[in-house]
Protein backbone atom coordinates (compact mmCIF):
# COMPACT_ATOMS: atom_id res chain seq x y z
CA UNK A 1 0.00 0.00 0.00
CA UNK A 2 1.46 3.36 -1.05
CA UNK A 3 1.68 5.98 1.64
CA UNK A 4 -0.38 9.14 1.40
CA UNK A 5 1.22 12.58 1.27
CA UNK A 6 -0.39 13.62 4.58
CA UNK A 7 0.69 10.54 6.49
CA UNK A 8 2.17 12.49 9.41
CA UNK A 9 -1.30 13.93 10.14
CA UNK A 10 -2.97 10.51 10.26
CA UNK A 11 -3.76 10.53 14.00
CA UNK A 12 -5.10 14.11 13.87
CA UNK A 13 -7.36 13.40 10.91
CA UNK A 14 -8.59 10.14 12.47
CA UNK A 15 -9.54 11.91 15.68
CA UNK A 16 -11.30 14.65 13.70
CA UNK A 17 -13.25 12.06 11.68
CA UNK A 18 -14.40 10.20 14.77
CA UNK A 19 -15.46 13.39 16.59
CA UNK A 20 -17.25 14.89 13.59
CA UNK A 21 -18.92 11.85 12.08
CA UNK A 22 -19.74 9.52 14.96
CA UNK A 23 -21.85 9.60 18.10
CA UNK A 24 -23.99 7.20 20.15
CA UNK A 25 -26.38 6.75 17.23
CA UNK A 26 -23.91 6.83 14.31
CA UNK A 27 -20.83 4.67 13.93
CA UNK A 28 -18.31 3.87 11.20
CA UNK A 29 -16.82 0.55 10.17
CA UNK A 30 -13.06 0.25 9.76
CA UNK A 31 -13.55 0.21 5.97
CA UNK A 32 -15.53 3.45 6.15
CA UNK A 33 -12.89 5.00 8.39
CA UNK A 34 -10.15 4.09 5.89
CA UNK A 35 -12.22 5.67 3.11
CA UNK A 36 -12.60 8.86 5.13
CA UNK A 37 -8.83 8.98 5.74
CA UNK A 38 -8.17 8.61 2.02
CA UNK A 39 -10.11 11.86 1.46
CA UNK A 40 -7.26 13.53 3.37
CA UNK A 41 -4.69 11.62 1.32
CA UNK A 42 -3.84 9.39 4.27
CA UNK A 43 -3.45 5.60 4.08
CA UNK A 44 -3.53 3.23 7.04
CA UNK A 45 -3.64 -0.39 8.04
CA UNK A 46 -6.41 -1.77 10.22
CA UNK A 47 -4.07 -2.66 13.08
CA UNK A 48 -2.78 0.93 13.26
CA UNK A 49 -6.35 2.23 13.57
CA UNK A 50 -6.96 0.02 16.62
CA UNK A 51 -3.75 1.31 18.21
CA UNK A 52 -4.78 4.92 17.50
CA UNK A 53 -8.18 4.30 19.11
CA UNK A 54 -6.41 3.17 22.27
CA UNK A 55 -4.20 6.28 22.25
CA UNK A 56 -7.26 8.51 21.88
CA UNK A 57 -8.73 6.94 25.01
CA UNK A 58 -5.54 6.80 27.08
CA UNK A 59 -3.96 10.12 26.12
CA UNK A 60 -6.88 12.37 25.18
CA UNK A 61 -9.80 10.89 27.11
CA UNK A 62 -11.81 10.31 23.92
CA UNK A 63 -13.46 6.94 24.42
CA UNK A 64 -13.98 4.90 21.24
CA UNK A 65 -16.76 2.37 21.63
CA UNK A 66 -16.96 -0.83 19.58
CA UNK A 67 -20.45 -2.08 18.69
CA UNK A 68 -21.53 -5.17 16.78
CA UNK A 69 -24.55 -4.74 14.50
CA UNK A 70 -25.31 -7.97 12.69
CA UNK A 71 -22.17 -9.05 10.88
CA UNK A 72 -20.68 -5.54 10.90
CA UNK A 73 -18.56 -3.87 13.58
CA UNK A 74 -18.99 -0.13 14.14
CA UNK A 75 -16.90 2.34 16.12
CA UNK A 76 -18.07 5.63 17.60
CA UNK A 77 -17.09 8.28 20.13
CA UNK A 78 -18.69 7.73 23.53
CA UNK A 79 -19.18 10.44 26.14
CA UNK A 80 -18.12 13.91 25.03
CA UNK A 81 -16.94 16.89 27.00
CA UNK A 82 -20.29 18.53 26.23
CA UNK A 83 -23.48 16.49 25.93
CA UNK A 84 -26.03 17.39 23.26
CA UNK A 85 -28.45 18.76 25.87
CA UNK A 86 -25.68 20.99 27.26
CA UNK A 87 -24.86 22.34 23.79
CA UNK A 88 -28.55 23.16 23.28
CA UNK A 89 -28.48 25.12 26.54
CA UNK A 90 -25.40 27.05 25.40
CA UNK A 91 -27.05 27.91 22.09
CA UNK A 92 -30.24 29.03 23.82
CA UNK A 93 -28.18 31.27 26.13
CA UNK A 94 -26.36 32.82 23.17
CA UNK A 95 -29.58 33.46 21.28
CA UNK A 96 -31.42 34.95 24.24
CA UNK A 97 -28.54 37.22 25.19
CA UNK A 98 -29.40 40.75 24.14
CA UNK A 99 -25.86 42.06 24.52
CA UNK A 100 -24.47 39.70 21.84
CA UNK A 101 -25.12 40.99 18.31
CA UNK A 102 -26.74 38.83 15.65
CA UNK A 103 -23.48 38.44 13.73
CA UNK A 104 -21.57 37.44 16.85
CA UNK A 105 -24.39 35.09 17.85
CA UNK A 106 -24.11 33.27 14.52
CA UNK A 107 -20.32 33.02 14.86
CA UNK A 108 -20.52 31.64 18.41
CA UNK A 109 -23.25 29.15 17.53
CA UNK A 110 -21.17 27.85 14.61
CA UNK A 111 -18.28 27.27 17.02
CA UNK A 112 -20.43 25.66 19.71
CA UNK A 113 -21.89 23.23 17.16
CA UNK A 114 -18.40 21.75 16.77
CA UNK A 115 -18.76 20.26 20.26
CA UNK A 116 -21.07 17.63 18.76
CA UNK A 117 -21.08 15.40 15.67
CA UNK A 118 -22.43 16.56 12.31
CA UNK A 119 -25.43 14.28 12.88
CA UNK A 120 -26.22 15.83 16.26
CA UNK A 121 -25.67 19.30 14.81
CA UNK A 122 -28.70 18.78 12.56
CA UNK A 123 -30.82 18.62 15.71
CA UNK A 124 -29.65 22.13 16.54
CA UNK A 125 -30.86 23.63 13.28
CA UNK A 126 -34.23 24.42 14.83
CA UNK A 127 -32.40 26.57 17.36
CA UNK A 128 -29.86 28.43 15.24
CA UNK A 129 -32.30 30.87 13.68
CA UNK A 130 -31.91 34.20 15.47
CA UNK A 131 -35.34 35.61 16.21
CA UNK A 132 -36.42 39.21 15.83
CA UNK A 133 -35.93 40.20 19.45
CA UNK A 134 -33.81 43.27 20.10
CA UNK A 135 -30.08 42.53 19.92
CA UNK A 136 -27.46 45.13 20.71
CA UNK A 137 -25.98 46.90 17.70
CA UNK A 138 -22.63 47.51 19.38
CA UNK A 139 -20.41 44.69 18.07
CA UNK A 140 -17.55 45.82 20.32
CA UNK A 141 -19.42 44.83 23.51
CA UNK A 142 -18.06 41.32 23.10
CA UNK A 143 -14.55 42.71 23.47
CA UNK A 144 -15.48 45.37 26.03
CA UNK A 145 -16.19 42.60 28.53
CA UNK A 146 -12.67 41.28 27.98
CA UNK A 147 -11.16 44.76 28.43
CA UNK A 148 -12.99 45.17 31.74
CA UNK A 149 -11.81 41.79 32.99
CA UNK A 150 -8.25 42.72 32.04
CA UNK A 151 -8.49 45.97 33.99
CA UNK A 152 -9.81 44.14 37.05
CA UNK A 153 -7.12 41.46 36.84
CA UNK A 154 -4.36 44.04 36.36
CA UNK A 155 -5.80 46.26 39.12
CA UNK A 156 -5.92 49.41 36.97
CA UNK A 157 -8.53 52.01 36.13
CA UNK A 158 -10.42 52.04 32.85
CA UNK A 159 -10.98 54.96 30.48
CA UNK A 160 -13.89 55.21 28.03
CA UNK A 161 -16.59 57.37 26.53
CA UNK A 162 -20.23 56.71 27.32
CA UNK A 163 -23.05 56.96 24.78
CA UNK A 164 -26.83 57.01 24.57
CA UNK A 165 -29.37 56.78 21.74
CA UNK A 166 -31.01 59.97 20.50
CA UNK A 167 -34.34 60.32 18.70
CA UNK A 168 -32.58 59.99 15.34
CA UNK A 169 -31.34 56.53 16.36
CA UNK A 170 -27.78 57.78 16.58
CA UNK A 171 -25.37 57.14 19.42
CA UNK A 172 -24.33 60.42 21.03
CA UNK A 173 -21.72 60.89 23.74
CA UNK A 174 -22.83 61.75 27.26
CA UNK A 175 -20.91 63.89 29.78
CA UNK A 176 -20.28 66.43 26.97
CA UNK A 177 -18.12 63.88 25.23
CA UNK A 178 -15.54 63.89 28.01
CA UNK A 179 -13.54 60.82 28.96
CA UNK A 180 -14.73 58.84 31.97
CA UNK A 181 -12.07 57.39 34.28
CA UNK A 182 -13.22 54.91 36.91
CA UNK A 183 -12.03 51.84 38.82
CA UNK A 184 -13.88 48.70 37.64
CA UNK A 185 -14.62 46.09 40.29
CA UNK A 186 -17.22 43.74 38.84
CA UNK A 187 -19.53 42.85 35.96
CA UNK A 188 -23.22 42.24 36.58
CA UNK A 189 -25.68 40.50 34.27
CA UNK A 190 -29.07 42.10 34.88
CA UNK A 191 -32.24 42.34 32.80
CA UNK A 192 -30.43 40.83 29.77
CA UNK A 193 -27.65 43.42 29.83
CA UNK A 194 -24.07 43.55 31.08
CA UNK A 195 -23.19 46.30 33.55
CA UNK A 196 -19.79 47.32 34.85
CA UNK A 197 -19.82 48.24 38.55
CA UNK A 198 -17.08 50.75 39.28
CA UNK A 199 -15.84 53.30 41.79
CA UNK A 200 -15.82 56.93 40.70
CA UNK A 201 -13.06 58.52 42.74
CA UNK A 202 -14.06 62.09 41.82
CA UNK A 203 -17.56 61.62 43.25
CA UNK A 204 -16.50 59.04 45.88
CA UNK A 205 -19.39 56.87 44.75
CA UNK A 206 -20.12 53.43 43.33
CA UNK A 207 -21.63 53.67 39.84
CA UNK A 208 -22.60 51.26 37.09
CA UNK A 209 -22.45 51.55 33.30
CA UNK A 210 -24.05 49.48 30.55
CA UNK A 211 -21.23 47.74 28.74
CA UNK A 212 -22.80 48.02 25.28
CA UNK A 213 -22.84 51.82 25.65
CA UNK A 214 -19.14 52.04 26.54
CA UNK A 215 -16.84 52.82 23.63
CA UNK A 216 -13.17 53.53 22.93
CA UNK A 217 -12.16 51.65 26.07
CA UNK A 218 -8.53 51.68 27.15
CA UNK A 219 -6.68 50.67 30.28
CA UNK A 220 -5.13 53.38 32.42
CA UNK A 221 -1.79 53.12 34.18
CA UNK A 222 -3.41 54.39 37.39
CA UNK A 223 -4.06 51.80 40.08
CA UNK A 224 -7.66 51.13 41.02
CA UNK A 225 -9.25 53.00 43.91
CA UNK A 226 -12.24 52.18 46.11
CA UNK A 227 -11.11 48.91 47.61
CA UNK A 228 -12.43 49.93 51.03
CA UNK A 229 -15.96 50.18 49.60
CA UNK A 230 -15.79 46.81 47.87
CA UNK A 231 -14.20 44.78 50.67
CA UNK A 232 -17.64 44.07 52.15
CA UNK A 233 -19.69 44.91 49.07
CA UNK A 234 -22.48 42.41 48.33
CA UNK A 235 -22.73 42.38 44.54
CA UNK A 236 -25.78 40.11 44.49
CA UNK A 237 -27.62 42.37 46.94
CA UNK A 238 -26.69 45.43 44.87
CA UNK A 239 -28.14 43.84 41.75
CA UNK A 240 -31.37 42.82 43.49
CA UNK A 241 -31.92 46.24 45.05
CA UNK A 242 -31.32 48.20 41.84
CA UNK A 243 -34.33 48.00 39.54
CA UNK A 244 -33.47 48.05 35.85
CA UNK A 245 -30.00 49.08 37.04
CA UNK A 246 -31.26 52.64 37.50
CA UNK A 247 -29.60 54.40 40.40
CA UNK A 248 -31.43 55.84 43.37
CA UNK A 249 -31.04 56.41 47.07
CA UNK A 250 -30.61 53.15 48.97
CA UNK A 251 -33.39 52.86 51.50
CA UNK A 252 -35.02 50.19 53.68
CA UNK A 253 -38.67 50.11 52.64
CA UNK A 254 -41.61 48.34 54.22
CA UNK A 255 -43.92 46.47 51.87
CA UNK A 256 -47.30 44.96 52.70
CA UNK A 257 -48.60 42.11 50.56
CA UNK A 258 -51.39 39.59 50.22
CA UNK A 259 -49.78 36.28 51.16
CA UNK A 260 -50.29 34.75 47.73
CA UNK A 261 -47.87 37.37 46.32
CA UNK A 262 -44.94 36.19 48.45
CA UNK A 263 -43.38 34.21 45.59
CA UNK A 264 -42.82 37.36 43.53
CA UNK A 265 -40.64 38.83 46.26
CA UNK A 266 -38.82 35.61 47.08
CA UNK A 267 -37.91 35.35 43.39
CA UNK A 268 -36.64 38.92 43.40
CA UNK A 269 -34.90 39.20 46.79
CA UNK A 270 -34.23 35.60 47.78
CA UNK A 271 -35.27 33.47 50.72
CA UNK A 272 -33.53 35.65 53.30
CA UNK A 273 -36.43 38.11 53.54
CA UNK A 274 -38.59 37.70 56.64
CA UNK A 275 -42.39 37.94 56.41
CA UNK A 276 -44.24 39.30 59.44
CA UNK A 277 -47.94 38.37 59.67
CA UNK A 278 -50.41 41.27 59.62
CA UNK A 279 -53.54 39.16 59.58
CA UNK A 280 -54.55 35.75 58.28
CA UNK A 281 -54.19 36.78 54.61
CA UNK A 282 -51.58 39.55 54.68
CA UNK A 283 -47.94 40.01 55.69
CA UNK A 284 -45.27 42.70 55.58
CA UNK A 285 -41.51 42.73 55.28
CA UNK A 286 -38.52 45.09 54.99
CA UNK A 287 -36.06 45.16 52.12
CA UNK A 288 -33.25 47.46 50.93
CA UNK A 289 -33.87 48.98 47.48
CA UNK A 290 -32.55 51.87 45.44
CA UNK A 291 -35.68 54.00 45.35
CA UNK A 292 -36.31 55.09 41.77
CA UNK A 293 -39.18 55.52 39.28
CA UNK A 294 -38.34 52.01 38.04
CA UNK A 295 -38.94 50.60 41.51
CA UNK A 296 -42.28 52.40 41.74
CA UNK A 297 -43.23 51.11 38.28
CA UNK A 298 -42.47 47.55 39.35
CA UNK A 299 -44.62 47.91 42.45
CA UNK A 300 -47.48 49.43 40.42
CA UNK A 301 -47.33 46.49 38.01
CA UNK A 302 -48.03 44.03 40.83
CA UNK A 303 -51.55 45.37 41.43
CA UNK A 304 -53.61 46.16 44.50
CA UNK A 305 -52.30 43.26 46.58
CA UNK A 306 -48.95 45.01 47.06
CA UNK A 307 -48.38 48.32 48.87
CA UNK A 308 -45.33 50.28 50.00
CA UNK A 309 -46.16 51.36 53.56
CA UNK A 310 -42.93 52.93 54.77
CA UNK A 311 -40.98 55.02 55.32
CA UNK A 312 -43.32 57.99 54.95
CA UNK A 313 -41.07 59.90 52.53
CA UNK A 314 -40.99 56.95 50.13
CA UNK A 315 -44.77 56.56 50.35
CA UNK A 316 -45.15 60.25 49.47
CA UNK A 317 -42.73 59.91 46.55
CA UNK A 318 -44.78 57.01 45.26
CA UNK A 319 -48.03 58.98 45.56
CA UNK A 320 -46.49 61.84 43.58
CA UNK A 321 -45.25 59.41 40.95
CA UNK A 322 -48.77 57.99 40.60
CA UNK A 323 -50.26 61.50 40.26
CA UNK A 324 -47.74 62.47 37.59
CA UNK A 325 -48.46 59.28 35.68
CA UNK A 326 -52.21 59.86 35.77
CA UNK A 327 -51.73 63.32 34.23
CA UNK A 328 -50.89 61.52 30.98
CA UNK A 329 -54.54 60.51 30.84
CA UNK A 330 -55.98 63.96 31.51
Amino acid sequence: MSRGTNQKFKFTYLMQIMLEKTDDDHGLTISEILEELEKYDVTAERKSIYADFQDMTDKFGIEIIKEQVGRDTYYHVGAREFELAEVKLLIDAIQSSKFITQNKSKELIAKVKKFVSVHQATQLQRQVFINDRVKTMNESVYYNVDFIHCAINQNVKIRFKYYRWDISKKLVATHNGEWILVSPWALIWDDENYYMVAYDEADDKIKHYRVDKMMRISLSEERRAGRRLFNDFDMAKYSKSTFGMYGGELCKVKISIANHMCGVFIDRFGKDITFFPVDEDHSEFFVDVNVSPQFFGWIFSLGNDVRVTGPDEVVEQMKEAAKEFLKNFG
